[in-house]
């Protein structure tokens, strides 16, 4: 009973800082990062609650925009930023827009992303892996592992990179039951709440 009691203690304390970032998360407004992922994309990536989004691409299709309106449900994008007049209008779901690794864009926040880390936290174990500097930023190390190939859009294993200050990813890993790299992100320059406006997230 004692060692029960002691180990209690011990699973609360590996359950915080994903329950800390999701708070994190939850009380910001906005924010604004460069995501380079894995597979090679660059993104510009502007977000405000609701849910609107702005992606600027850098690699592939440099000069593609795309923005998202969670009320009408509707992404917008512009091929080519500099030709105005061209924008086609889809579902957040089109395979046209899907992420390389099949995220559509009304799931492709960071609390989108936490969301799947809690799911998976809920049904497996939670590990703080260490400390480490990412770009500048002192991070803590945090694993989350599916309970025996348990997955959660096809991800067994989360390993998150959370800025000390801010509780929330700068990096993140995904991996499949087997081990196999999913994805990688690098979330540069990180800002919450710069202040952005409604009209960022229309043409």
């Amino acid at each position: 009973m004692l060692i029960a009691l002691l180990a209690l203690p011990l699973q609360l304390a590996f359950a915080g800082p994903v329950d800390d970032a999701l708070s994190s998360f939850e009380r910001l407004e906005s924010y604004k990062v460069t995501l380079r992922s894995s597979s090679g994309e660059v993104i510009k990536y502007f977000f405000k609650k609701p849910g609107y989004i702005r992606m600027e691409f850098e690699k592939p299709h440099k000069g593609a925009v795309l923005v998202y309106d969670p009320f009408k449900k509707e992404a917008v994008l512009r091929p080519f930023g500099f030709l105005k007049s061209l924008e086609l209008r889809m579902g957040p779901d089109d395979r046209l827009i899907r992420s390389s690794s099949g995220h559509t864009v009304d799931e492709s926040d960071i609390g989108s992303l936490l969301r799947n880390v809690r799911k998976l936290k809920d049904n497996g174990t939670v590990e703080i892996a260490g400390e480490e500097e990412v770009s500048g930023r002192k991070t803590l190390v945090v694993e989350v592992r599916g309970e025996g190939a348990f997955e959660v859009d096809g991800t067994n294993r989360y390993r998150l990179w959370l800025e000390k200050t801010l509780m929330l990813p700068v990096k993140v890993e995904a991996y499949a039951a087997s081990g196999e790299l999913l994805e990688g992100v690098l979330m540069l320059d990180l800002e919450v709440d710069p202040g952005l406006s409604k009209d960022l997230f229309t043409f």
